[in-house]
């Protein structure tokens, strides 16, 4: 039995770096967002047993380390069935784009193989198993607008901002997570040495920050573009500027770009395109090299990406999935 599952991208509105943890981690908080840019996720059972991954994109790794090899293990572990799965990823998502999309693709496998072995996991179960797969896997249990806090596994539901136009761009370059972390520990201990001042105290800040934009002065303004009786939210006027101008006076940012940056200045200067190209809020997404740039509408968005495509950026328009969207475009079968 083939089952289809669209593995849907994030990016991270923010992201906030704190010290490293006795387990090798280190402490984050950040807001994931998911959009409406995918994979596709195929799914075969037959009779037999064993796990094969196959995909369109060569750079994806076929064995025990892809993630949904590893889905595919615990799920069948978990339902004590007995059968040869086959896993085929439609790869359409920038691979080590700072997008999620292995992680995604481990949340797809996860809900086609039950769909598929015609069993159901327990909710805590899939919980379970996307934290152990990794940090970014958890999110996509959820959708929508997401807090990520610990090393960003630990998620909870946020009240979906309204759907925002963005325009995502991913150059050619592959940022490795694990450098970009020890970077940012040389790049805090310098400061330290200076000022006396650790990775902690940015968590605080981004905590204030992300309070912030959460209070009922700030984020209840966002929601307002919002239409509950519909749950599809408004999309013009200044109603769709007020989350974009919310983000930036809150003072979310993503911490990597301190690191990433320096190390390769092209994707600064993609950010600075996103801006002169008209986006309200810029950032890199995770760690890289994905960047995205928030606009006003629809129509923004579209003209910006034209524009960046003709100048030889892989530049793409989209929009953010609410979590209604997210879990409907997912079940659609």
């Amino acid at each position: 039995m083939s089952i289809a599952v669209r593995s849907f991208a994030k990016i991270n509105l923010g992201l906030k770096i704190g010290p490293a943890r006795a387990d090798g981690f280190h402490e984050l908080q950040t807001i994931y967002q998911t959009l409406a840019l995918h994979d596709v996720v195929c799914v075969d059972t037959q009779s037999g047993s064993g796990i094969e991954i196959r995909c369109n994109d060569p750079r994806v790794p076929l064995d025990e380390s892809n993630t949904c090899y590893q889905a595919a293990e615990r799920v069948l572990k978990i339902a004590k069935a007995r059968a040869q799965v086959i896993v085929q990823i439609d790869k359409r998502l920038p691979v080590q784009g700072g997008l999620g999309a292995g992680s995604s693709n481990a949340v797809a496998t996860m809900l086609g193989l039950e769909r598929a072995l015609e069993t159901k996991i327990p909710a805590a179960d899939k919980m379970r198993i996307a934290a152990e797969i990794g940090s970014d896997v958890p999110l996509f249990l959820i959708g929508g607008t997401v807090l990520g806090i610990s090393h960003g596994e630990e998620v909870y539901p946020l009240q979906d901002l309204p759907r925002l136009h963005l325009v995502v761009v991913t150059p050619p370059i592959a940022v490795s997570t694990p450098k970009a972390f020890a970077q940012w520990d040389n790049l805090v201990a310098r400061e330290a040495a200076l000022t006396g001042a650790g990775a902690a105290g940015t968590i605080n800040k981004f905590s204030q920050a992300v309070d912030a934009w959460l209070s009922e002065s700030v984020f209840s303004q966002a929601l307002s573009a919002s239409e509950p009786a519909s749950g599809v939210p408004a999309m013009g006027g200044d109603r769709a500027e007020t989350p974009l101008l919310d983000l930036v006076r809150a003072g979310i940012e993503n911490d990597f770009e301190r690191v990433v940056f320096p190390e390769y200045p092209d994707l600064r200067e993609v950010k600075r395109v996103l801006e002169r190209e008209g986006a309200r809020y810029a950032s890199l997404s995770g760690s890289g090299s994905t960047l995205y740039g928030l606009f006003g509408s629809g129509e923004e968005a579209q003209a910006a990406a034209g524009r960046m495509c003709a100048l030889g950026h892989a530049a793409v328009a989209t929009t953010t999935l609410t979590r209604e969207e997210y879990w409907k475009e997912v079940a659609r079968r």
